[in-house]
């Protein structure tokens, strides 16, 4: 099952990854509407030509015409949303999300769904540190990876559709996961580097900082310009898979700190050499 032109694409949430899509696909020449809660966001993606139609609430109309539903909310908001509103989709519609964490999330949603309304979910990993439609943009797809996660519930054709949609958006790469493998991946290549550039940034309160900095302090924070809100449900929801990585992180930090209080050459180079290898293969990946 390919995303075919004939279809409407309704996107829930039309924020920076919501607007995305939608700029993204309506330049492809896709039918694209959109339900938030804000009428600005509705007003600045009608004026700027991102979506054809769109409402500040759960239009049932927009809703039942959808042929494929994108949900780009908080994990609460978005369980929230199908659970009062999921009975309006009719049967044969596809919905997929942007949700960063999925064990706690896919199968609840799943459960709340009428029959013949498929939910196959998804994990784009693109962003910026700034928010709301008016930021969006679909440069933030080119050359970054999408992830696709299955569960046993879905359809062959689903899965199709879902790749096909992160084929369509620009990303580089397309990956199907478990719902368990997202969860332990995303721990520690997502959630865990904003912990540490969190941490980072509350280790010291000079505010000299910004007048002595380079440019390798700018790229290690750069994610610390954080959404508290978002962020800290995430952390909570995948909360043992990040713990088992922040615990690693401390083992492996701690391994640094010893090498250097006791002024063991072998073993700081033997960890930058291992650093410097594994860091290579993304730069050829990329």
């Amino acid at each position: 099952m390919k995303l075919t032109k004939d279809k409407t694409v309704l996107i829930v949430g039309l924020g920076l990854l919501g607007g995305s899509y939608a700029r993204a696909l309506t330049r492809q020449g896709f039918s694209v509407t959109a339900v938030t809660r804000s009428q600005a966001s509705i007003d600045y993606a009608l004026r700027e030509g991102i979506i054809a139609r769109g409402a500040a609430f759960p239009d049932e109309a927009l809703i039942r015409e959808a042929d494929v539903a994108v949900f780009a909310l908080y994990p609460h908001v978005f369980l929230e949303w199908v659970k009062d509103h999921g009975h309006l989709f009719r049967p044969g519609t596809v919905l997929t999300d942007v949700t960063g964490v999925k064990g706690a999330v896919v199968e609840r949603v799943q459960a709340l769904l009428p029959d013949g309304v498929e939910f196959i979910a998804a994990h784009p990993m693109a962003g910026r540190e700034v928010y709301g439609v008016e930021n969006s943009t679909d440069a933030i797809f080119q050359g970054a990876n999408y992830i696709v996660v299955p569960t046993e519930k879905n359809t062959p054709g689903a899965i199709e559709l879902c790749r096909d949609l992160g084929e369509k958006l620009g990303f580089a790469r397309v990956s199907v996961l478990t719902p368990e493998k997202h969860d332990e991946m995303i721990a520690f290549l997502s959630q865990l580097t904003h912990c540490i550039a969190v941490s980072l940034m509350c280790a010291n309160s000079d505010p000299g900082l910004v007048d002595y900095t380079g440019d390798s302090f700018r790229d290690l924070t750069r994610i610390a310009r954080i959404n508290e809100d978002m962020w800290s449900e995430l952390f909570l929801l995948n909360r043992p898979a990040l713990l088992k990585e922040m615990d690693a992180f401390r083992a492996s930090f701690d391994a640094l700190y010893a090498s250097i209080r006791d002024g063991d050459v072998d073993a700081m180079k033997e960890m930058m050499r291992r650093s410097t290898a594994r860091r290579a293969l993304f730069d050829k990946k990329g």
